[in-house]
This record gives C-alpha cells, structure tokens and sequence, in this order.
C-alpha cells in the first residue's frame, strides 16, 4: 500500500503475555517496557504513542483481560517504524518475544494510513486489525508485505 500524501502510518500490535504483569516469568520484559518504548518515542519518524497509566501501557485491557498487552502508535512513514522495529535494541526484545508472550492463532499485527494529525484510538485500531484477520491485506489494514516505499 503506498503512502497517500498528507497521512502518517499507524499501527497496532497486540500481544497477550504468559503471566501477569508482576510475574517474574516475564519481569525481565517489564522492566524494559518503558526504555524500549521510550527508544521509540525518541527516533526520527515517530510521531504518537497511546499511553496508560502504567509502564507499556499495560493498564488498557482488551476484553476485560490484564494479559493483553496493546501497542498503538503513529510513524511519519513505514521506514521509520521499520527502522525502530529492526534495527534498534528493539529487535532483541522483538526476537525473544514468545519468551514472554503466548503465541497467538491469528494475527496481532495491522497497519494502516491515517492523516497527518490522527491519534488513533484502541477500539479503531482492534477494528482495523479484526478486518486484517478476517479478509488479510487490504487498503484498511494491511502488513508488511503490503507496504511500499514513497
């Protein structure tokens, strides 16, 4: 999906942990939750991040579950994410993830374009990424298969 001009990309990924947020089966993701989100917040393309009150925003529950740990936010462009998701001490956590989180049946993973000055919310991002799941890549949600470059 190439980027229409004038909109930025959003994107969720929802992951559903192995224990609770105090376990110590997922303590060492925990405590890099904000340093990793933080990293994020700092690089060049960023552009928003949904926060909660606690660290990763981990507060925000999806289906009344305290396992579901959701991650919504905006890039100036999919190379910006790409960048922070690949080539940042992100992809370490990224490849030691099913170390912390269950492996789901389905996808946790959308993108979309939004236009610049949108803050997505949650209940917009879970229907983009139900969409996903449902009928795959599409101009409403898509993965990074579907994405191209400007």
């Amino acid at each position: 999906m190439k980027q229409p001009e004038g909109h930025h990309l959003a994107e969720i990924n929802v992951g559903r942990l192995i224990a609770d947020v105090d376990d110590p089966r997922v303590a060492e993701f925990m405590k890099n939750l904000d340093r990793i989100n933080g990293l994020g917040m700092r690089m060049p393309g960023f552009v928003w991040i949904m926060q909660g009150e606690t660290a990763g925003n981990t507060d925000t529950k999806i289906d009344d579950d305290p396992r579901y740990v959701p991650n919504l936010t905006v890039w100036e462009d999919q190379a910006s994410l790409r960048k922070f998701v690949f080539d940042t001490v992100h992809k370490q956590f990224f490849e030691r993830r099913t170390e912390w989180f269950e492996i789901l049946d389905e996808f946790h993973f959308a993108m979309w374009w939004v236009p610049i000055g949108t803050e997505p919310t949650l209940d917009e991002a879970l229907e983009r990424l139900n969409h996903r799941r449902k009928h795959g890549d599409s101009e409403f949600a898509f993965g990074w298969d579907a994405v191209t470059q400007k």
